[in-house]
């Protein structure tokens, strides 16, 4: 059997965030008997503090896993791994200026999902970016597997470090689900949309994510918006509820973790708005395909690798409300390309062959 602790998330049972939700779908049913997990999580952000999930043991580490702290809580995780384990796979780079020193320490085979270029996200401060930008360098040089979650991760890996990376994304088949009519029915009535007639996006908010040009974009139009995300997190989201918050066709929702809701919004929307500009293979975006939704995605190359081209792509408001009126024609493909691309018994396999 093999002993693998999974390092660098708040932890499971997954909420928002692409590593949890990678976490909380290779696990459990998606797992091989012969795999044997560690997950390790932040007991200053579970207020249930299970000891087993889905099969998996838990441990805990008394930091926050977000921000400036995700630094020491990664390395304290690190250390705490460094016995007992074949495979110890990092999530993100936050803790890895320690990989030299965890290579000496360890037997284990390290594993890194380097994510997508943190110390470029406009949140971190000077200070943060630099520690973020070094440790991604030790991450490629130390690590015995790099992992990149889009080809243009692994494009850039290969031009700025000249090392190879293997490229796994994210399964989106976890956010289809089987809900009835009268249900979504409900959701519908209560959010005060009609089917067909409204767009829906579902992120943190946060600069790279575009919020604002969305926002914008849909006060012009006055079509009706079904925004949800995390409002009251930063000063960023408090400032465009503040904005916005008085339109009267935009819907500005608090995160909503019922999978059968946020199925139905998706589901029943004319189409669904992708505002992130960083990261490799969102999560979001996988799962709006999953569920077959005409998709709208801020223009970088990220995006465009992971709908195969096959999305309508923006830039700006300007460009965003032009695409509203777009005749879409055939849409399909993109599910096509999630179910061969994008379903976690794949993407779990794919995990267990580099362990």
């Amino acid at each position: 059997m093999k002993k693998v602790a999974i390092i660098g998330t708040q932890g499971v049972p997954a909420q928002y965030g692409g590593f949890e939700s990678l976490v909380e779908n290779i696990i459990g049913d998606n797992c091989s008997a012969d795999i044997a997990y560690t997950v390790f999580c932040s007991s200053l952000d579970k207020d249930n503090r299970l000891k087993t999930y889905k099969g998996c043991r838990l441990k805990y580490v008394p930091l926050h896993a977000n921000g400036v702290q995700s630094i020491p809580y990664d390395m304290l995780s690190m250390l705490r791994a460094l016995r007992g384990y074949d495979t110890l796979l990092i999530l993100g780079t936050s803790g890895c200026l320690l990989l030299p020193f965890l290579k000496i320490l360890t037997r284990a085979k390290i594993v890194v999902n380097i994510d997508g270029l943190e110390h470029r996200r406009e949140k971190w401060g000077k200070v943060a970016r630099w520690v973020l930008r070094h440790s991604e360098q030790m991450a490629v040089r130390y690590a015995d597997v790099i992992i990149a979650d889009n080809k243009g991760i692994s494009d850039y890996v290969t031009e700025t470090y000249g090392k190879s990376s293997e490229v796994i994304a994210y399964g989106g088949d976890n956010a289809v689900r089987q809900v009835s009519e009268e249900r979504q029915e409900e959701v519908l009535r209560h959010y005060q949309v009609e089917r067909d007639n409204y767009a829906v996006t579902v992120c943190r908010i946060e600069p790279e994510n575009n919020t604002h040009i969305v926002l914008e974009a849909f006060r012009h139009t006055g079509r009706p918006l079904v925004y949800v995300g995390n409002w009251d997190h930063s000063a960023y989201g408090r400032s465009l509820k503040k904005e916005y918050c008085h339109a009267a066709n935009i819907r500005m929702v608090d995160s909503v973790y019922d999978l059968d809701v946020l199925y139905a919004l998706r589901s029943n929307a004319h189409c669904y708005i992708h505002g992130h500009s960083a990261g490799g293979t969102n999560p979001s975006l996988v799962e709006a395909m999953s569920i077959g939704c005409r998709v709208l995605a801020y223009d970088v190359v990220y995006n465009r690798e992971t709908t195969y081209g096959k999305a309508l792509y923006f830039k700006d408001a300007e460009s965003l409300i032009a695409l509203l009126d777009t005749d879409w024609g055939d849409y399909s493909e993109l599910r096509e390309i999630a179910l061969q691309h994008y379903t976690w018994a794949t993407i779990a396999k794919q995990y267990e062959q580099l362990y």
